[in-house]
């Protein structure tokens, strides 16, 4: 398979071709740039933990970013479920297996809630993504 490089007058941009890429690729801004906005403030408490959310935060971003280029496949539409699916899991594992996980000091987390529902949305669009790239 030849793919043309982007020195050949090619776009290196490609913009998704269904609705759905758009919708995922705002849930992955919002889901990124939420763990970069808490990363300093976690880092407050976890120096380990902040670092994994500004990392995070910029995996979705560069995740956006690749999908946004000529590099994108259709295999890289199940890293990107899987990447959004691990990170939900990762909350759980670290804040426990419960809806607890969505609680600080007592009261709901609205930035935890938005992020996670979000990475929800980026896992969806990118297996539906996955599903209609193959038709």
């Amino acid at each position: 398979m030849a793919t043309e490089s982007p020195t050949s007058g090619s776009s290196i941009v490609s913009l998704p071709s269904h609705p759905v890429g758009y919708v995922t690729i705002l849930a992955a801004l919002v889901t990124g740039v939420v763990h970069l906005l808490l990363g300093p403030q976690v880092m407050g408490f976890s120096q380990t933990m902040g670092i994994l959310f500004i990392l995070n935060g910029l995996g979705f971003l560069g995740g956006v970013a690749l999908y946004l280029s000529q590099y994108w496949n259709r295999p890289l539409y199940l890293v990107a479920a899987g990447y959004a699916l691990v990170t939900i899991v990762a909350l759980f594992g670290f804040q426990g297996f419960s809806v607890e996980a969505f609680y600080m000091r007592g009261e709901l987390n609205p930035m935890a809630v938005a992020a996670k529902v979000a990475e929800l949305v980026v896992a969806a669009g990118a297996l539906f993504l996955y599903s209609d790239a193959g038709a």
